[in-house]
């Protein structure tokens, strides 16, 4: 980590859903804009950014096979649907400066690098951003269990969860205005209390391998900033045991 910062490498997970914006579905221009300005100022002061996106505003694997698509096949579409994502992505760093690689777990050599741990590492220690995409590679597995299993991967130092609320909550805020939020849980203490956080093999992976994980508000501005700086009261941080 640099004398600026708390982390020196991190995995940003991204839903599609949030590039969306209001609309819902495709790509919001205006979130493109505010995602590349957070992440340039974090990478301006050397952080190394590994993001894994989702494809949710395009098409879902799990929706596709609501309306008759094999299981696979959607799974398949939707990890399609997280290149566009990740080539949007791409596009709108580069405006802002920053150098860039798309991996993909699927091969398709002319729009982006096929993914190589070595690879991905060499780029991340020469200060570009990796973006990436088609998930696993595999069907059956969500963007969330790709951002855990890419993070211990590249070893980066936590997994952060950017997401439309600011952190854990004892129940969902939205419903229960009397809930509070975790501002440091444990992975057994989510387990327990059967909160909603990751999927449970994405969370698993975190939790066997000692990889903190912390939820924030990514559409909170400055939040991904604050969280480099050591605001701890940024999300909510989820960990093996409670501070002393």
């Amino acid at each position: 980590m640099t004398s600026q910062t708390k982390y020196k490498r991190i995995l940003l997970k991204l839903s599609g859903e949030a590039l969306a914006g209001p609309n819902g579905y495709n790509i919001d221009p205006a979130v493109l804009e505010q995602y590349s300005q957070e992440i340039k100022q974090v990478v301006d002061l050397g952080v190394e950014v590994a993001i894994v996106i989702g494809g949710g505003n395009i098409f879902r694997g799990v929706s596709g096979e609501r309306s008759g698509i094999d299981r696979v096949q959607g799974d398949y579409m939707g990890m399609l649907a997280t290149v566009i994502n990740a080539m949007a992505l791409q596009s709108s760093f580069e405006k802002h400066g920053m150098y860039t690689r798309v991996m993909s777990a699927i091969k398709m050599e002319q729009v982006c690098e096929p993914y190589v741990r070595r690879r991905a590492v060499r780029h991340l220690e020469k200060g570009r951003v990796v973006i990436f995409a088609a998930g696993t590679g595999s069907p059956y597995f969500t963007t969330d269990t790709t951002a855990s299993l890419r993070a211990i991967e590249i070893e980066a130092d936590v997994v952060l969860k950017g997401t439309k609320v600011d952190g854990v909550y004892t129940a969902d805020p939205m419903k229960d205005k009397s809930a509070t939020r975790y501002t440091t849980i444990t992975f057994d203490d989510v387990y327990e209390k059967k909160l909603s956080v990751m999927d449970l093999t994405a969370f698993t992976l975190c939790q066997e391998n000692n990889l903190p994980i912390i939820v924030f508000n990514m559409n909170t501005k400055g939040s991904l900033l604050r969280l480099m700086q050591g605001d701890d009261d940024q999300g909510t941080l989820i960990t093996m045991k409670l501070p002393e």
